[in-house]
């Protein structure tokens, strides 16, 4: 069953289902992102607007992380260019498929917190931003990727959809 979903993905988007990245980058990228959500929690409780300000910045990073991959986001970027040539070989890589997945996880709790937030519903702004957070905090810390976690259970949902439409 597998073989045929792996087969389906491959014909629709060979890249998606091959394309591994370094695992040091995401977790670069979680370090990064759990910074701007912590000042994003931290600066609401001054100003809300500038929360909001933060809290886009990184929204906006989560949907083109989502829509590009790892590797050519924003934060890709930064790793490759900056940190990646001082680091010691590639010894370990991940597939790209699950790290985007995770992406448009963040990129929906970013989008509802700014939807509370510009609704004036700041708790639950604050409660949004604070689940991105948790997941952030995980995987930079301890390399847990909640979002690559359920992508396995996702793709198996979409898998008989995509074989029936073959």
């Amino acid at each position: 069953m597998s073989v045929t979903s792996t087969n389906t993905g491959t014909r629709r988007n060979p890249s998606a289902v091959t394309e591994q990245v370094d695992v040091r980058g995401p977790r670069f990228a979680a370090w990064i992102t759990t910074a701007i959500l912590v000042a994003a929690l931290v600066v609401a409780t001054f100003s809300t607007a500038a929360a909001v300000v933060l809290l886009a910045i990184q929204t906006v990073v989560f949907a083109v992380s989502a829509t590009v991959g790892p590797r050519r986001s924003p934060y890709g970027r930064i790793f490759s260019t900056f940190v990646a040539p001082r680091l010691s070989p590639v010894t370990e890589r991940e597939p790209a498929a699950p790290l985007r997945f995770a992406q448009l996880v963040g990129f929906i709790f970013g989008a509802a917190g700014l939807v509370s937030f510009l609704a004036g519903v700041t708790v639950l702004g604050l409660v949004f931003t604070g689940f991105a957070l948790f997941a952030a905090f995980l995987n930079a810390a301890f390399g847990i990727c909640l979002g690559c976690q359920i992508y396995p259970l996702v793709a198996r949902f979409r898998s008989p959809a995509l074989s029936a439409s073959s």
